[in-house]
């Protein structure tokens, strides 16, 4: 059976109530009409005595198999999660005592904690993104990094990171929450690749996911197992004589399912979107946006676009014309997103004066 056509950019707009003004993908994203509605349906069925845990465990299943079908992996590679840093500790327990850990400098802390407070003293190592594939050396042991930068949108130049890190025999782990839903991302390129659901696949706070190479599989502990990492969860809610799924899923945590409730019909708009028109839809924008600024557009495009703002300034004007942007690391800070269009780039131009 042939498979049906990706969404359009206008379907895939059509699926949100709002968006306009809104520059904050990059800080939270929006629910879909189809989130809102499940959300509150599930919340009317509990209220009304009718909770259902099989159904909740249905959305959480579905879910992993949009983000596998997002990020071109296998459902089985695919772990769910609340928290990136419980993904990121994941993958450091995976790591040798006194391992060489390489870290983009300034990089988000969620995925820079578990490694520099690990218990096994790993020797952590700072580079700037620009030049992460250069300091990666022998007996570099594991390259961190986001693959897009939370507080300045810069995009890393991940083939770079992966030929150096294969040539010397590192893994990589890539932070794509700041990616995913605008840039393509194929998971399979990296040891492992971790995404919180909640800014640009506009999930509800709460759904994370981690994908993991069989090579990493076979040396990360599941450290944090419970009864959703059993072969059959269902059947592994009672002592220690459980059996962990064979693949990627025993590193699962259990699910929060209400969120996973909003996320599954997000997840499924933006698996069934053209991934390629997303980001020429949201990168677009973004150079617009540059243009009228007068910023020079970045070697590699981001539909995140940062310029220095060290006293709030632009960013307050940008609020006072009603628009929802953002402030970090002191850059004022606006995203583009699929609910975005060419009239929030004159309005938020306009707003600071360009």
């Amino acid at each position: 059976m042939q498979s049906p056509a990706p969404l359009t950019i206008d379907a895939a707009r059509a699926a949100f109530d709002g968006g306009s003004g809104y520059l904050a993908a990059c800080t939270v994203g929006l629910p879909t009409r189809a989130t809102r509605a499940a959300v509150i349906a599930d919340l009317d069925a509990a209220a009304h005595g009718r909770p259902d845990p099989l159904a909740y465990t249905a959305a959480v299943e579905r879910s992993r198999g949009h983000f596998a079908a997002l990020t071109g992996v296998g459902p089985d590679r695919v772990a769910i999660g609340s928290q990136s840093s419980v993904a990121a500790a994941l993958v450091a327990a995976s790591l040798a005592p006194g391992a060489e850990v390489l870290i983009a400098a300034g990089d988000f802390s969620s995925i820079v904690l578990p490694f520099v407070h690990a218990d096994r003293s790993l020797r952590v190592r700072t580079a700037p993104l620009t030049a992460l594939a250069d300091e990666i050396r022998p007996g570099t042991a594991l390259v961190v990094f986001s693959l897009v930068q939370s507080a300045t949108g810069e995009v890393a130049d991940a083939d770079a990171i992966i030929a150096a890190a294969a040539t010397h025999g590192a893994r990589t782990l890539c932070d794509a929450t700041q990616a995913i839903g605008w840039l393509p991302v194929s998971a399979a390129r990296f040891d492992a690749v971790i995404c919180h659901a909640y800014k640009w696949l506009c999930a509800p706070r709460g759904v994370s996911f981690l994908t993991v190479s069989p090579e990493l599989e076979r040396d990360m502990p599941a450290l944090f197992a419970g009864w959703y990492a059993g072969s059959d969860p269902w059947a592994s809610c009672y002592g220690g004589g459980v059996e962990l799924a064979p693949d990627a899923t025993r590193f699962d945590v259990s699910p929060a399912w209400q969120a996973f409730v909003g996320a599954e019909p997000a997840l499924a708009l933006f698996a069934a979107a053209d991934q390629d028109a997303l980001h020429r839809h949201t990168t677009g924008l973004a150079g617009a946006f540059l243009d009228r600024i007068g910023v020079a557009a970045p070697m590699r495009k981001s539909a995140i676009v940062t310029w220095p703002d060290p006293t709030g300034d632009d960013l307050a004007r940008l609020t006072a014309a009603g628009i929802t942007a953002s402030g970090r690391a002191g850059r004022a800070r606006v995203a583009f997103h699929v609910f975005n269009d060419l009239a929030d780039v004159a309005r938020a131009a306009a707003a600071i004066g360009r």
